[in-house]
């Protein structure tokens, strides 16, 4: 149900809109001035707003203008008696949705404040969608480890020279990997990801350099290899230390030569691929117990970039906690949620073994289960859901929380837990939605949707 806010001074009008608008089965808030509404704006969640223009205290152009930048993609309809064409441009340049003179024309009116609440759901799911398909979201950081890696990069980047990227599980190789592409000269090209512990050792060769129809029980057709796929552009080997001896054969022979041959095939093919790989294992050791070789390990490590782990760069955390927190809370379509320094200062006390990867999911369950405000209790009760929430100020330790062991993945966790934080909240509220709603700062008819979603009931 879309929240539509109406300003204007005369109550008249304010209370024929809001019988129409209610009719239609909108939800309809009022106001008689432009600073209140202001307010209102600041402190809710709103579809649209119709707003007049010739108002006592605020004159409704000047609420048009800050109420933007309150919320840029909020529309306005504005709404006057003394309509004029000068008007309504002038309202449109400032970043009216449109215009309707007074008294409206029913018909107009509703046709007009539909548009305007398809644009702004169509707003907010383009935004949407380009987080989701934005090419590269960028390093954040500022401790002197991700300086140096972006310096390399910046030097790195626009050259062929082959980079190995080292560091732990989550630490953030790919992305490094991503930016080396982004600032190449093949950047219009295509940037080919291979995860060599993801591939059977038996199918990688395949996998990589293809394969002639015929070569082996299963090669029905011919297949074009990531070697090829990727000429032209960038090929990232990724986990590439749980790459096979005869793949690293292969691999080494076509970054000497710049040629491959497909499996079961005699003919060789030019390629002309920039190669970027990573690995969590200390290769030098792998080199030492005969699992990878020498002469392969020199020709990838032209350039060598080491992502420390998150625990060597906890300052970086408190800017990588906002970003996530915008990130998340953009997806799940809510109010980005504020955390408190105590509970950064929390954060930043624990070990991170699952570095970066382990800091996003953290902070998504923090957003699931905290208020609007994240504090420090509320690290310590969730940073290890299946233990009893540690003691703060005194406090008495929270009760075990449920068996983790009943999830098989973080998406059955993320709906158990939503579910349970809802309910909580509808019980302490005795029930009250509109309450609730505005207590965990989601529109009231979100929450009906949860509520119907978990299948929600009063005294079960």
């Amino acid at each position: 149900m879309a929240k539509i806010l109406i300003i204007d001074d005369e109550r008249a009008i304010r209370s024929t809109l809001r019988e129409i608008l209610e009719y239609e089965d909108y939800q309809v808030e009022d106001v008689d001035n432009g600073i209140d509404g202001l307010e209102m704006i600041q402190n809710n969640d709103y579809d649209l707003v119709l707003c007049d223009i010739k108002m006592n205290r605020m004159d409704g152009m000047e609420v048009l203008q800050e109420g933007l930048i309150i919320k840029p993609d909020l529309p306005f309809i504005m709404i006057s008696g003394h309509g004029t064409v000068e008007t309504a441009v002038e309202a449109s340049k400032k970043g009216a949705f449109d215009f309707i003179s007074k008294p409206p024309d029913l018909n107009r009116l509703l046709i007009t404040v539909r548009n305007a609440l398809d644009r702004g759901s169509l707003v907010v799911e383009t935004k949407s969608l380009k987080r989701k398909v934005s090419k590269v979201r960028p390093i954040l950081g500022d401790s002197q480890g991700i300086s140096k890696i972006k310096e390399t990069i910046e030097r790195v980047g626009p050259t062929d020279a082959r980079v190995l990227v080292t560091g732990a599980n989550g630490s953030g190789k790919e992305l490094v990997a991503r930016w080396l592409h982004e600032k190449s000269n093949r950047t219009n090209a295509p940037l080919i990801e291979v995860n060599c512990a993801a591939i059977p050792s038996e199918l990688i060769e395949s996998e990589l350099f293809g394969h002639e129809k015929g070569s082996f029980t299963s090669a029905i057709k011919q297949r074009i290899g990531k070697f090829e796929s990727a000429s032209g552009g960038t090929l990232f080997l990724d986990e590439i230390g749980d790459m096979s001896h005869s793949a690293q054969a292969k691999v080494l022979r076509a970054l000497q030569e710049s040629k491959i041959t497909r499996v079961g095939g005699e003919k060789e093919i030019d390629v002309d691929v920039r190669v970027i790989a990573a690995t969590n294992k200390d290769l030098l050791k792998e080199i030492e117990d005969g699992n990878f070789r020498m002469d392969l390990y020199h020709r990838l490590s032209v350039i060598l970039i080491h992502v420390p782990p998150l625990a060597e760069r906890k300052d970086d955390i408190p800017l990588l906690t906002q970003s996530f927190l915008d990130e998340i809370c953009g997806e799940y379509g809510m109010p980005t949620k504020r955390i408190s320094d105590g509970a950064l200062e929390a954060l930043k006390s624990l070990p991170w073994t699952g570095n970066i990867r382990e800091l996003r999911n953290m902070v998504e369950r923090l957003i699931i289960m905290s208020d609007k405000m994240i504090t420090e209790n509320d690290v310590r009760s969730f940073a290890n859901p299946s233990a009893p929430a540690a003691p703060v100020n005194g406090a008495q330790p929270a009760a075990p929380q449920t068996d983790f062991n009943q999830f098989k993945n973080f998406q059955e966790y993320k709906d158990f837990a939503e579910r349970e934080f809802i309910k909580f909240k509808l019980e302490k509220n005795n029930w009250n939605v509109s309450k609730t709603a505005d207590d965990i700062d989601i529109q009231r008819s979100h929450l009906y949707s949860k509520i119907e979603k978990y299948g929600l009931k009063r005294g079960e």
